[in-house]
């Protein structure tokens, strides 16, 4: 059902049923841009605030050597969302903050279009990423920090496994303003359950 692959060192692929999660390239700045300009009012509420050149191409291609950079260091594996049937970029879905030692955990962040939200893009992503957290990268603690009114989110995650544990204050600058988080876990454990219950 999983399959994870490189095509090269810098370009990790998770692929499932219907999706397809890479690391970007710099031949998706045309569709990236049309998305995210597409989307403003949709992801605004719930990122920092955008700059005046974030969607430029030098911006998405110092984003792209970043990303490379975060991958090749093992910190984080930045992915874009693609439709495996029609090829579209729907969205990005972020392992980030990876540590090892005696952590053995990982944040993760995500975010997309607005023309393909709602239609279980995300939930299937989300599940790839999981599946890859603890069966290929055998990371022990999966986190999420996500805006308490972010209803759709925190849903999403609780469908997933992930468990409320309590706030971060002032977390992150969330469109202009410090904003309060709920932090959320999903532990390795917990995974096995959760792919025990489905089988049976």
């Amino acid at each position: 059902m999983f399959r994870f692959w490189a095509r090269r060192a810098s370009t990790p692929i998770i692929s499932g049923a219907g999706h397809i999660l890479r690391l970007p390239q710099i031949s998706d700045f045309p569709e990236w841009k049309a998305v995210r300009e597409a989307s403003y009012n949709h992801l605004q509420p719930w990122e920092p605030s955008w700059g005046p050149d974030d969607l430029t191409r030098q911006a998405f291609r110092l984003r792209i050597e970043r990303n490379e950079h975060e991958y090749s260091n093992g910190s984080a594996i930045p992915l874009f969302i693609f439709s495996k049937q029609e090829g579209a970029l729907l969205g990005g879905i972020t392992i980030g903050q990876i540590r090892r030692g005696a952590a053995q955990c990982c944040m993760i962040g995500y975010w997309m279009g607005e023309q393909y939200a709602g239609q279980g893009h995300m939930r299937a992503s989300l599940t790839l990423v999981i599946h890859h957290i603890f069966e290929r990268l055998q990371l022990h603690r999966i986190e999420a920090a996500c805006i308490p009114d972010n209803e759709r989110s925190l849903a999403l995650l609780e469908k997933a496994g992930f468990q409320r544990e309590g706030a971060l204050r002032e977390y992150l600058k969330i469109n202009g303003r410090w904003r309060d988080h709920v932090l959320l876990s999903l532990l390795a454990s917990e995974y096995k359950m959760l792919k025990k219950d489905n089988k049976a």
